[in-house]
């Protein structure tokens, strides 16, 4: 299997950033890691060899980059409000940086991208196709939550809100972004077992029906736990399905 790793400094985050890609062609996906992860936990945890067939077959090509939330949401000694201004960074590093390179690699400008994660990587990846629909057309958010709240204290302002779906997506009533979200391919996951919540998937999923937005939700067992094996499975089952020939 094919891997790339590269890694610049990026103007908006005002530091080094790595990438990793994996495969040579294929749809693009963009995946954030979970918690405070970096590029390369999805293949440390094994995921990237569950879907090795899948790369290899020229199902998807996935871009991994590193996560900043121990410089955001994480880091409990900065206010909320520069928690939040270091996301509102986060964002355009992905959007003006990230989505650009994908573009550039895979040689077709304008090719549809897709964005996914696990966990807290799920929260980026929705929070991202929500916000910027005209970028991506895929989401696939697994085992997420999709309220930044609890990691604010009780702080809010605009910076939180516009990167919190829960709230900005039960408000929004702009009928060009809400077609533009209308017409994405939205996925969303989640296990019923140890670890996992799933009330905070059914809670964004409610939402999205309440706005008319098209989605699948699909929920595993009571014996899916918030854990690596079935996050290998989830992957493994759902690349075919929404990339495959």
């Amino acid at each position: 299997m094919h891997k790339e790793y590269h890694r610049w400094y990026s103007p908006h985050l005002q530091q080094e950033m790595p990438l990793v890609v994996y495969g040579h062609y294929g749809q693009p996906l963009l995946m954030f890691p979970t918690a405070a992860a970096d590029c390369e936990e999805y293949e440390r945890f094994g995921l990237i060899d569950a879907i090795r067939h899948h790369i290899e077959a020229g199902l998807v090509k996935i871009f991994s980059v590193n996560s900043i939330n121990l410089q955001s949401w994480m880091n409990d000694q900065i206010h909320p409000a520069d928690k939040a201004r270091r996301q509102v960074q986060y964002d355009r590093y992905i959007i003006d940086e990230v989505a650009p390179f994908m573009e550039y690699h895979c040689r077709t400008p304008g090719i549809a991208l897709a964005v996914s994660g696990v966990s807290f990587g799920a929260f980026h990846a929705a929070n991202t196709l929500f916000k910027h629909p005209e970028r991506f057309t895929y989401l696939l958010a697994i085992s997420g939550s999709y309220d930044i709240k609890p990691y604010c204290q009780g702080y809010y302002d605009d910076n939180i809100y516009f990167n919190n779906p829960v709230d900005y997506l039960s408000n929004l009533d702009d009928s060009a972004l809400l077609d533009r979200i209308r017409r994405c391919s939205i996925t969303l996951i989640t296990g019923q077992g140890a670890w996992e919540m799933p009330e905070r998937t059914y809670q964004l999923s409610e939402i999205l029906h309440r706005k008319g937005i098209p989605h699948h939700l699909d929920v595993w067992g009571q014996d899916v736990s918030h854990d690596w094996p079935w996050w290998c499975a989830m992957y493994d089952a759902y690349i075919p399905r929404l990339f495959g020939r």
